[in-house]
């Protein structure tokens, strides 16, 4: 194993169970506005990414036109709601290798396409908090340019003090986690298969590993 001080995890579908409902009401806000658009196309188009962006991407991928903030303001709307009414969890091991991970020594980060609103919310129904199961959130509010773009995870390091990217991991589900893992050249990337993407799309992005669970990382890092 490489010797990792940080691992940086996606939160929707890599550690946090919301059953895609923040893809679901991209579709619905979409398809609201008169978009053919189905939720494979949403999860391939816009998974992992910030959200008005996905937006934008997903309808340039369908050749429609639309008023991308106009679609933007109601999911929000419309996710405020939906999150009011959901109930979260987390995968089967996650919160063990987190506890793992941290008394290693190894820092644990979440980082997120989502706003700070959307994440807190989610890490609030979970009870996880900075300093206690993680030790760090970053959302796309904190961060100039979002996924694939490496800087949430140049963000993560320089709050931990490190500077070897070689010793950083980076988790998700979808290729743009991986694609922003080795912009960052982290040095191990993994796709999880708990999430938006399938093991082909994820396949593109050329991980290290593809894990059908984050549990199974456990074994990976501490194997003998």
């Amino acid at each position: 194993m490489k010797d990792m001080k940080l691992v940086v995890f996606d939160m929707a579908g890599t550690t946090v169970n919301e059953d895609n409902v923040v893809y679901k009401t991209v579709q619905k806000a979409l398809n609201n506005a008169g978009v053919d658009v189905t939720l494979d196309q949403v999860l391939e188009h816009g998974a992992g990414k910030e959200k008005y962006q996905a937006i934008l991407d997903i309808v340039e991928q369908v050749n429609a036109t639309v008023d991308a903030k106009e679609v933007h303001a109601r999911f929000k709307e419309m996710l405020k709601q939906a999150y009011a009414e959901l109930e979260v969890t987390t995968y089967e091991g996650v919160e063990q290798l987190f506890e793992t991970l941290r008394s290693h020594g190894i820092k644990v980060v979440l980082n997120t396409g989502y706003d700070s609103n959307t994440a807190q919310s989610l890490l609030q129904k979970l009870g996880w908090m900075p300093g206690n199961q993680i030790d760090a959130l970053i959302t796309a509010d904190d961060v100039e340019v979002g996924r694939p773009s490496s800087e949430m995870i140049d963000k993560a390091m320089a709050l931990f003090n490190i500077t070897d990217p070689e010793q950083v991991l980076k988790a998700g589900d979808s290729e743009i986690d991986i694609e922003e893992g080795k912009n960052a050249n982290c040095g191990i990337t993994v796709g999880v298969l708990t999430g938006a993407q399938t093991r082909e799309q994820l396949e593109k992005a050329n991980p290290t590993y593809i894990l059908d669970s984050l549990s199974d990382l456990q074994e990976i890092l501490f194997k003998d």
